[in-house]
């Protein structure tokens, strides 16, 4: 007669804790892998509206300085066409007969005496204070 095989509890309970365990993990596994998915397109699609919402804002801001650099240009412009306006002969000559001015009959000459140079004091006077302060003798 043969013996029936002799079952090991402990090898049998292990292989069904494993098996439960695996199925567990095997549920879960394509909706973790769908969601690694979801996650990572997302992080692309974040990452692009962001990249392109900067560069909507940069474009708006070129934009605007160049509106301004053209408002400086046409007011430098204006402000050129004044300055001419005024620096031009016809109106100082005008504005000098309104205040009853003309030009010389006689022109004087004034000599200015020289002017008289004085050299920096010695530095060595500073020094010899110094000494005065401390006591020390000094030569006369």
């Amino acid at each position: 007669m043969v013996s029936p095989q002799r079952i090991h509890v402990r090898t049998a309970r292990q292989a069904t804790q494993r098996r439960v365990s695996r199925k567990a993990r095997a549920r879960y596994s394509s909706l973790l892998q769908f969601c690694a998915c979801l996650a990572v397109t997302l992080c692309g699609v974040m990452l692009y509206v962001m990249l392109t919402a900067r560069l909507t804002s940069l474009n708006y801001a070129v934009a605007k300085e160049q509106h301004e650099r053209t408002t400086l240009q046409a007011e430098t412009a204006r402000l050129d066409d004044r300055l001419a306006a005024l620096k031009s002969d016809d109106r100082l000559a005008r504005v000098a007969a309104s205040l009853h001015m003309q030009d010389p009959t006689q022109f004087a000459m004034i000599s200015l005496p020289q002017a008289v140079h004085r050299e920096a004091p010695s530095r060595l006077a500073f020094f010899a204070g110094l000494a005065g302060l401390f006591g020390a003798k000094q030569d006369r």
